[in-house]
């Protein structure tokens, strides 16, 4: 007698006739091991998670979708097995159908039990499993909670384990919102193929009548948006070549840390300095010289290819690791050695990246240090492992110095946050280091008393004042593998005659080599006559030159560079209510500028002034009569007249500090950067409620608003103004007119006012807004402004408008919890995960 059809149940429930799913059969995938992710809008939204387990896929339904937290126990609801031709099906299951509504393939890949684990352990109802997908990773668990009375059902719970994988918030579903095998949005793939629910070319009434006709059939607006690329999306990007090689910035090396909020600082990695120049699947791997050395780094590069980035060069570190897991140059040299192209070695290398220099044809060199890494975080949100954002901490330097020094690591490196990217060394990069460590040119060796060693020591110099000068020698770091390589380099390179002066008694039994090798070498210092003092070799170095070696004498810190603004009158209160200051006001700026910066910096503004104070008259200003001196900058724009006018716009602390002395509270930002005015890269609407609605009307609707965007394909942020209302913002890369941006505002708000007339209206009419929410989409047209992330508002208390995670929305009581006097606490809040990468995310505005 056969077994029993396991998909038995699936094939009941379905009429293959009116649904597309796949009738399928028992069958195993190649590997037997598949998972797959399924965002299924159904009766209600939810993820359906499906792993291959003896010729089926094992389902269950996760009601808000896979959580990165391993404090969030997610219901997953266990469902019929499902044939494993599912794993590629997409599409739309009709209304009326069992589970009818839209079906997104949202992840996929490869699981595995945990060693000593197997899929059988669901029978005892616990499965522990590791993932290998393209946006669920590391260590998971399935646990099957107790049948509460006759409940029919079996109740699952899914929870992440904490790994390096793990991360606090919602962001996996939050802006994961498009297919992997099509790229395409939920909107997209409702979208029927008679254009019927199509938006194109549909306004106002007509719009919104589409809407709600898609909201009847699944629940959502349903649009035929244009396709969002994913990390790794079956179509990958092929315009563009891979931006030209540039030389790097250096460092300047220091004997302290650099204080102060003016200062980001990183560790120092123990590697190789990279260059990576990608456009798709097309990546160059060059050194600090602009060697291509793509071949030796063979496995990161198809790691960086993965990613399928736009064109774009970034600045890092190459490193492998120690046995106790920290980055050690030594090992890099072993694996170099031996050769990296195999995907076994069992010293992987690691790219920790840490700067962007040129990203999509654009030069961003000239933008400061935390814009820059702010756009690198935001370019590498999906990278894995091997591939890293560098971490970097704003003030506490010497905090993380003691911490990197107490690990055995090299040290840090300290960047002056509004610093430009100048590809040499200089004061805006310092490095700091746990112990000394230079470059030396190796210029002999003295022959071994011990048979089994080919030298004792091996003699060092260094270029000064364009000659070699002795640096004294080195006998300890080497073991057996770095003795005979050695050994054997430096015979070919054997000479006669001393490439250098060496002191007599240095000479004795020394065999001269010519001037070519580049060693590292740790030390203690330098002695009085210039040798060095408790030297060990570290290994060689093949991407500097010997005519590069020069000496590294640390300097002092530079002093901290004394604002060219002066704040007059610092005693003067501006909120007369809660007796802050213009110094406040000032300490405040000048504390909360790296945070700030990445969004006001070039960009056009407009200033709330208000010189006597926030009870006295304030106006608005957005262009400069010469009153704000050379700290402001100004950007040339055409008018509605046709004249030309000069804006103003700021790319510094110091623009921020001029704009308080003048009397600034507010700053007001346009929705595109003055290097291109005419191309919008943010669209926001602000959700200003009626006088008699609570924030709980208002924060739900802001959700509402976040969702109805994810149906499209934009991730979106909130954040709190400051006020009384939220802005929910999508940020998006220019290649739109300002014309297409303001129409696609204005139906989107419309038609959400339309569908749900009861609850938004989308004019400024006081008279239409009784008791409803304002969706104010004007702010997305030419020469409008927004209030800034963390600016001061002009109001009672001193707020500032705060950046929010869509997780802590829930949790606020109004949209003003924080003051000018919380610099330090929003400094500290914007390191959490929740805020990572906040304001930022690579996506266009759809087709409509």
């Amino acid at each position: 007698m056969g077994r029993a059809d396991p998909l038995a149940a699936y094939k009941a429930k379905r009429d293959f006739k009116l649904t597309a799913e796949p009738a399928g059969k028992r069958a195993n995938s190649a590997t037997r091991n598949r998972f797959i992710v399924q965002k299924h809008d159904a009766t209600r939204l939810h993820w359906d998670f499906r792993i291959e387990v003896e010729g089926v896929l094992k389902s269950w339904a996760v009601t808000k979708g896979p959580s990165p937290d391993p404090h969030d126990k997610r219901l997953a609801v266990r469902t019929e097995d499902h044939p494993l031709a599912y794993a590629e099906f997409e599409g739309t299951i009709p209304k009326g159908e069992y589970g009818g509504g839209t079906v997104m393939l949202w992840d996929r890949g490869t699981w595995a039990p945990i060693e000593g684990k197997s899929a059988k352990d669901l029978d005892k109802g616990h499965l522990h499993f590791t993932l290998d997908g393209e946006r669920m990773k590391g260590e998971w668990i399935l646990i099957r909670l107790k049948p509460r009375g006759n409940e029919k059902r079996e109740n699952w719970l899914l929870r992440k384990v904490a790994d390096e994988y793990a991360e606090t918030g919602d962001a996996l579903v939050e802006r994961n919102l498009t297919s992997v095998l099509t790229g395409r949005s939920m909107a997209a793939i409702a979208g029927d193929e008679g254009g019927e629910q199509s938006l194109a070319g549909k306004e106002g009434t007509d719009f919104a009548a589409t809407m709600a006709k898609a909201a009847r059939h699944n629940g959502k607006i349903a649009k035929n948006a244009a396709p969002t690329k994913s990390a790794k999306s079956s179509t990958r990007r092929t315009q563009g070549k891979p931006p030209a090689f540039q030389a790097p910035q250096l460092a300047t090396l220091v004997d302290a840390v650099p204080s102060g909020n003016g200062w980001m600082h990183e560790i120092k990695f123990d590697g190789y300095r990279a260059m990576v120049a990608v456009s798709g699947d097309k990546v160059h791997v060059f050194t600090r010289n602009g060697l291509d050395w793509t071949d030796k780094f063979a496995p990161l590069a198809r790691a960086i290819a993965a990613l399928d980035l736009p064109p774009a060069l970034i600045d890092g570190e190459i490193v492998a690791y120690d046995k106790e897991g920290n980055p050690d140059f030594s090992s890099l040299q072993s694996v170099l050695k031996r050769g990296h192209g195999a995907q076994t070695d069992k010293t992987p290398l690691s790219f920790h990246a840490f700067d962007l220099l040129e990203l999509d044809g654009k030069d961003l060199t000239e933008l400061t240090n935390i814009e820059r890494k702010e756009r690198l975080e935001a370019l590498l949100a999906a990278a894995q492992p091997p591939i890293h954002v560098a971490d970097h901490v704003i003030g506490a330097g010497e905090k993380l110095f003691g911490a990197m020094c107490a690990a055995g690591q090299e040290g840090i490196i300290s960047k002056r946050i509004d610093a430009r990217y100048s590809g040499k060394r200089s004061k805006s990069w310092l490095k700091v280091k746990c112990i000394l460590r230079q470059e030396f040119v190796i210029v002999g060796w003295k022959k071994s008393s011990a048979k089994a060693r080919p030298f004792s020591s091996l003699l060092l110099a260094q270029n000064e004042g364009g000659r070699l000068v002795y640096k004294g020698n080195v006998g300890t770091g080497f073991n057996g593998d770095t003795l005979g390589d050695l050994a054997r380099r430096m015979k070919k390179l054997g000479t006669d005659d001393p490439p250098l002066e060496v002191p007599r008694e240095a000479r004795r039994g020394v065999t001269w080599v010519r001037p070519e090798l580049v060693a590292e070498i740790a030390f203690a210092e330098f002695t009085a006559d210039g040798s060095v003092r408790h030297g060990s070799f570290l290994g060689l170095r093949g991407d500097k030159t010997a005519a590069e070696v020069t000496p590294e004498r640390a300097e002092p810190v530079p002093a901290e560079k004394p604002s060219a603004v002066t704040i007059s009158n610092r005693e003067r209160v501006i909120f007369p209510d809660s007796g802050e200051t213009k110094g406040d006001l000032a300490d405040y700026y000048a504390a909360i500028a790296p945070l700030m910066l990445p969004f006001a910096a070039d960009r056009p503004i407009s200033l709330v002034r208000c010189p006597q104070g926030r009870g006295k008259k304030c106006f608005f200003q957005k262009h400069d009569s010469g009153s704000f001196g050379a700290a402001m900058k100004h950007v040339p724009i055409a008018e509605k007249d046709g004249s030309i006018e000069d804006y103003l716009y700021l790319d510094s602390a110091d623009g921020l500090a001029a704009c308080v002395q003048m009397g600034t509270i507010e700053f007001h930002g346009w929705g595109s950067r003055a290097e291109d005015v005419e191309r919008p890269d943010r669209m926001i609407f602000d959700l200003d409620p009626d006088e008699g609605l609570d924030f709980e009307a208002v924060k739900t609707a802001a959700k509402h608003i976040h969702d109805r965007l994810a149906d499209i394909g934009l991730a979106s942020f909130a954040m709190l103004s400051g006020g009384k209302g939220v802005h929910v913002i999508a940020p998006l890369s220019p290649g739109h007119t300002w014309d297409q941006h303001k129409d696609f505002a204005r139906r989107f708000a419309e038609a959400l006012s339309m569908a749900e007339p009861e609850r938004f209206v989308a004019t400024m009419s006081k008279a239409k807004r009784v008791g409803k929410i304002f969706i104010d989409w004007l702010r997305n047209q030419r020469g409008a402004t927004a209030v800034l992330p963390y600016s001061a508002r002009a109001r009672e208390g001193a707020p500032v408008a705060v950046p929010i995670a869509w997780g802590e929305l829930a949790a606020q009581e109004h949209a003003h919890p924080f003051s000018i006097s919380d610099a330090e606490r929003l400094l500290a809040r914007s390191k959490g995960k929740g805020l990572a990468g906040w304001g930022f995310a690579e996506q266009h505005l759809p087709d409509f």
